[in-house]
């Protein structure tokens, strides 16, 4: 097959995290009894009129801050008319001419490289109802109609499918972390378009372009936009021409179907909603959000290095928002960061899955994780005696030193009392010195073995194996 250059685009559709809808006064929720979180203006009565909730504006301005856009201060919201069952007032409020936030960017890693995905512009606008097709007959549940969104697209900028999943995982992270979405993919509170065309040579005209619909996962808008580019290079090759279309990618077959020909562009006749005052944004409420953006993701990567935790650990804390946030309350404090990372990510994450719990929600409080390693740190805790006693770290209130007494696995770092002990089981080994002597490693770890018998395992390893070192070479 000859070689083309794909362009892409992505058009994301973000649920937002408000407690009612954009409208009216309905919840604003999620997996409830179909139309049990509806009103007469969700509804779409005649004679009712919309009330624009303040919050969502706030959040779509939080938006456009952590998407590098430019925020446009004074705007109207535009009428989309089309008819449709799930659009029951057949059109749907929406900013055509004005979006909140345009020219903004995100950035992404591509094999090393760092290269800006540009978004052309984003804007509010209210959800539909939910369709849900039985045989011949479709239903339709109104919980999700006036459901607030952004809708964020990029220019077509983005040239293979890698790049459209780093942008879509990027994107996912900053609209979490800012509290934005939850982002919930397999909900439908995230949810991506793409639309694909392919050209021969970088100075030809774009290609024929075809929209991907309802693709549920960052990983099936890699492979559906790898088949749409296969599926176009085909035709090409063979010299044939094809429409602009809309195709959707079906889980089942792995693959992109043909859902409809656009035979003419969709003429949405947008105008003015004339319900809806105009809008003017004032610098002092862009302040605001401004001071509530949380410490993004970036930030903490840079923050959490340079504190010497291992990019590993970095990850894995990103992944996890709560423990992120609990490690964030440390950052001030003088500690051994990699391993506070290490009991985080391993043994309390080990419990609070266990117990499904919040680590916000036991009894660890900065202090007392502090010193539990400051403990570890000094080895005068050992993994071992961790294991032992966390279910009381996790659950009591005591000091660290306290549960160590209490449980009985207090270590020995007394310098005197090892060198005995030792100096006992090298009087009682004589073959083993010989073995040690003639450079058998075995030797030692045998000798380490009899260490930890003798002291149940409660002495400082590092401190044994020094002495006895000391005590065998002399």
């Amino acid at each position: 097959m000859g070689h083309y250059i794909p362009t892409i685009g992505v058009e994301v559709h973000v649920e937002l995290k408000t407690k009612t809808k954009i409208f009216s006064n309905s919840s604003n929720g999620y997996g409830e009894m179909a139309n049990s979180l509806t009103n007469v203006v969700d509804l779409g009565y005649p004679g009712t009129l919309p009330t624009l909730n303040e919050e969502v504006v706030r959040l779509a301005i939080k938006a456009a801050l952590i998407l590098n856009c430019k925020i446009r201060r004074r705007m109207h919201f535009d009428r989309k008319n089309y008819f449709y069952p799930d659009n029951p007032k057949n059109y749907q409020i929406t900013q055509s001419r004005t979006p909140i936030g345009y020219d903004g960017y995100v950035e992404i890693e591509v094999n090393g490289t760092k290269k800006k995905i540009e978004i052309e512009e984003m804007h509010i606008e209210e959800d539909t109802c939910k369709s849900t097709h039985r045989g011949q007959k479709t239903l339709l549940d109104f919980n999700r109609a006036g459901v607030p969104l952004i809708e964020i697209v990029t220019k077509p900028c983005i040239s293979s499918s890698e790049e459209a999943k780093l942008y879509l995982e990027k994107l996912k992270e900053l609209l979490f972390y800012a509290d934005i979405s939850d982002c919930k993919m397999e909900e439908g509170s995230m949810r991506a378009d793409t639309n694909v065309s392919i050209r021969k040579k970088q100075e030809d005209p774009f290609g024929v372009k075809c929209e991907i619909k309802n693709i549920g996962s960052i990983s099936n808008v890699g492979i559906s936009i790898e088949k749409e580019i296969l599926r176009q290079e085909k035709l090409l090759e063979k010299g044939e021409t094809f429409q602009e279309q809309t195709r959707r990618y079906d889980d089942k077959l792995g693959d992109t179907v043909l859902m409809r020909v656009k035979e003419t562009g969709n003429d949405y006749r947008y105008f003015p909603e004339p319900d809806i005052p105009y809008l003017v944004l004032s610098d002092l409420m862009i302040e605001e959000v401004k001071k509530e953006i949380p410490m993004l993701p970036e930030e903490r990567r840079k923050i959490y290095l340079e504190k010497g935790v291992s990019m590993t650990n970095v990850n894995k804390l990103i992944q996890n928002r709560s423990l992120s946030d609990y490690f964030n309350t440390l950052l001030d404090e003088k500690t051994n960061f990699q391993m506070a990372s290490n009991l985080l990510l391993g043994d309390i994450s080990f419990y609070l899955n266990k117990e499904e719990k919040e680590i916000q929600d036991t009894t660890l409080t900065k202090k007392r994780f502090l010193e539990l390693v400051q403990k570890m740190d000094e080895n005068v805790l050992t993994s071992k005696n961790l294991k032992d006693i966390l279910d009381v770290v996790m659950e009591k209130e005591d000091s660290i030193e306290q549960i160590m007494k209490d449980c009985g696995v207090l270590n020995i770092t007394d310098d005197k009392a090892i060198r005995d002990i030792i100096k006992k089981i090298i009087s009682e080994n004589e073959e083993s010195v010989v073995d040690y002597k003639n450079g058998h490693d075995r030797a030692i770890k045998y000798f380490m073995g009899q260490v930890m018998k003798e002291t149940k395992g409660s002495v400082n390893p590092k401190m044994a194996m020094d002495i006895l070192k000391e005590e065998l070479d002399s």
